[in-house]
């Protein structure tokens, strides 16, 4: 009797630790070959789809360009389709006197169907939250409670800063300042 009450509450400790561990990874296990197949897809039409929305498009001089990039939150496939759940970052970013210049930007989940096009996959369709009222709702309804949580973290855009700078030919500690 007193070995239970000595390792019971330890079994249920590690039952608690291994119940949130499952849950705080959430669907951090999506399957990273098909996310590498479907994720160019994705954000070409990111690109695709900014373009002629940025201020620095205005400005030639600038010479601004998109650049976008998705984290998958959810990823199912379904024959030769998939449907993604992705996080969205696009940054508008264009150069001025040797320094790269933030224009602009958009951040927003998505969730996108993709069908298999040859070697590649094509965006069939899209959805993405209403602004304002309906939001939240939109998240729950689109979302699982892993993938929706995983929404509310901080985005970092310092991959999309790091192929801007590059694709503008500037060194790796140049400074970024607005448009």
């Amino acid at each position: 009797m007193t070995s239970v009450r000595i390792w019971g509450p330890g079994v249920g400790a590690v039952v608690v630790l291994v119940a949130t561990g499952t849950w705080a990874r959430g669907s951090s296990g999506v399957d990273a070959g098909l996310w590498a197949s479907v994720r160019p897809a994705i954000e070409a039409r990111l690109v695709a789809q900014a373009q002629g929305d940025g201020v620095g498009e205005s400005e030639p001089s600038l010479r601004a360009r998109w650049f976008c990039e998705a984290e998958a939150l959810d990823l199912r496939a379904e024959g030769d389709r998939v449907r993604a759940g992705v996080d969205t970052l696009c940054v508008e970013y264009g150069v001025r006197g040797g320094a790269l210049q933030e224009c602009g930007g958009a951040h927003s989940p998505q969730v996108m169907r993709l069908e298999r096009d040859g070697e590649g996959y094509r965006v069939v369709a899209q959805e993405e939250p209403p602004d304002g009222a309906g939001y939240a709702e939109w998240e729950e309804d689109h979302f699982s409670v892993f993938a929706e949580s995983r929404l509310d973290e901080a985005v970092s855009s310092v991959g999309l800063e790091s192929a801007a700078r590059v694709h503008f030919g500037l060194g790796a500690d140049s400074a970024v300042g607005d448009c």
